[in-house]
């Protein structure tokens, strides 16, 4: 039999000052059986950092062909594709030329360095794409703080991020190794 996904409720304010973006989100978030806690909060950190309110949660992990968090325009189209770990260049690929804008967050440590290396000289084609890396420190920390209920405050300023998830702060630092052009 196979397992259900896990729910958990977010309420996430975001306080974008870089991008002037001010706003609470509710919402549920299903962990997929094989997802893990870092990646779960990794998802919801994406989210903050792109939050707009037409961003949504998508099926992920359990959908090849689809992003882990999606933005479409009100006539369909889609704007931005977030993705998390270390895709395939094929993934990546298709990706971009699926959507406007592609954003990458890669994570785990030195196995996302050597992803890099081996994608950095074919990813530089592509003008719509951007790659951003969280630090295993920053990420584990991330996943520890995972609870079924949760109040996140996430902080945004000058490319510095506080995360705030009930009584806990935390700060990441995304290192951005490729900008969209």
């Amino acid at each position: 039999m196979a397992q259900n996904a896990t729910i958990y409720k977010v309420e996430l304010s975001v306080s974008d000052m870089d991008r002037h973006y001010y706003e609470t989100h509710k919402l549920t978030v299903a962990k997929h059986p094989s997802e893990t806690d870092e990646r779960m909060m990794v998802r919801i950190l994406a989210f903050a950092l792109n939050a707009h309110e037409q961003l949504e949660m998508t099926k992920g992990i359990s959908t090849e062909d689809e992003p882990d968090i999606w933005q479409k325009s009100l006539s369909n189209e889609l704007e931005l594709w977030v993705a998390l770990g270390l895709p395939s260049e094929k993934v990546v690929r298709q990706s971009c030329s699926k959507s406007d804008k592609v954003v990458v967050y890669c994570y785990g440590g030195r196995t996302a360095e050597i992803w890099w290396d081996k994608m950095k000289s074919s990813s530089a084609r592509f003008q719509n794409l951007s790659v951003v890396n969280l630090s295993e420190k920053d990420t584990g920390a991330l996943g520890q703080k995972a609870n079924r209920s949760m109040k996140m405050q996430v902080n945004i300023q000058d490319g510095e991020v506080m995360v705030s998830v009930d009584d806990d702060v935390l700060y990441v630092t995304p290192v951005q190794w490729k900008s969209a052009a």
